[in-house]
């Protein structure tokens, strides 16, 4: 079968013939639909071999969706032909974390299909387990797939701080691209708080105003003046930065009013610098993983009353180089799939 692996250090992924997997004892195997791309990746294939973290060759992909295709011993609560998407955290199942639902916070390491397994860019993939497997019926795969990561980050990053998205409230969304158009989306489903978008680019800015941001300026220094005009000088109450460079965490800062929260997400291998006279007080500043299964399950109940939806771009398997150059180009708008 085909499959796009992580060959070499500092190379560039390479389209592959590999051998069609089989489950064993516990496994499932999926006959993959969709699979999202994500920067994620790229991050990856910047870790210097020093500290890069996973086996090689490693098949990319870690929003799967797919259709059940055969099932090892033992496994049952789960058919032949079922259409599912994957949970990609896979935990220990056993530690405090685990055993909370938090297996994204897995004390003994989680891993994850196309972080540590071979995922879902290939044209069959193993799930490890029943439990990482969300089925979502009728949903097209094609939007489903990403809900796995592009929505349930930004999902659960909202939950942490739900509380204080009251009425009359600023929200600040840094990034308005893969994961922030979906945020904005979320935020404004179940929340009353006016959403600020900041990205770069009239086509981003207008892109976030067409998810539901009720404004969208360009993510510059200055944008925080205009945050502080909007909320009549206090700042906003919630920032959420899916950049993850230093400069929008500056501007995070900057953004954020006295009392509010900053919740970090991007993994672009910046900082939010904090100290008690650079920052407002009692600024509350976390960081946020993934998110549990139990918020994808409800996820996928929203994406079927249409109370959220993925913009997607869509490559075949034989087009996924070309669909890295073009996430890493900002030519993605929302998010890349890649359906084999």
């Amino acid at each position: 079968m085909k499959a796009l692996q992580y060959v070499r250090i500092g190379a560039k992924p390479e389209l592959r013939e590999v051998d069609k997997p089989s489950p064993g004892a516990g496994e499932i195997l999926l006959k993959i639909t969709a699979s999202g791309l994500c920067h994620s990746d790229e991050v990856v294939m910047g870790y210097p071999e020093d500290v890069y973290p996973y086996p090689l060759p490693m098949t990319f992909g870690h929003e799967p969706a797919g259709v059940v295709a055969e099932l090892g011993e033992g496994v049952t609560g789960v058919g032949v032909g079922d259409s599912v998407i994957v949970y990609g955290c896979w935990g220990c199942g056993v530690c405090a974390m685990c055993a909370d639902g938090s297996e994204n916070l897995c004390l003994r390491g989680m891993v994850s299909p196309g972080l540590g397994r071979d995922g879902a860019m290939a044209e069959y993939m193993i799930v490890d387990d029943i439990r990482h497997l969300v089925p979502i019926g009728d949903l097209d795969p094609v939007r489903a797939a990403s809900l796995t990561d592009a929505a349930l980050t930004p999902y659960q990053a909202i939950k942490k701080v739900l509380p204080r998205l009251v009425g009359g409230t600023t929200t600040v969304v840094i990034g308005a691209g893969g994961l922030g158009h979906v945020a904005i989306q979320l935020l404004r489903t179940i929340t009353p708080t006016r959403v600020v978008a900041l990205d770069l680019g009239d086509e981003k800015l207008a892109f976030a105003k067409e998810m539901g941001a009720h404004e969208a300026l360009e993510s510059k220094p200055e944008a925080a003046d205009r945050i502080r005009e909007l909320t009549g000088g206090r700042g906003a109450d919630v920032v959420f930065d899916f950049v993850g460079i230093d400069p929008t965490g500056d501007l995070a800062l900057k953004s954020v009013g006295v009392g509010g929260a900053v919740v970090l997400v991007g993994a672009g291998g910046g900082n939010a610098k904090v100290g008690l006279m650079s920052a407002p007080f009692d600024v509350q500043v976390s960081t946020s993983l993934w998110g549990r299964r139990k918020e994808l399950l409800e996820l996928v109940e929203m994406a079927k009353r249409g109370d959220v939806s993925i913009e997607t771009k869509t490559y075949s398997l034989d087009d996924a180089l070309q669909a890295y150059d073009d996430l890493h180009e900002g030519r993605v708008r929302g998010r890349g799939v890649i359906v084999p």
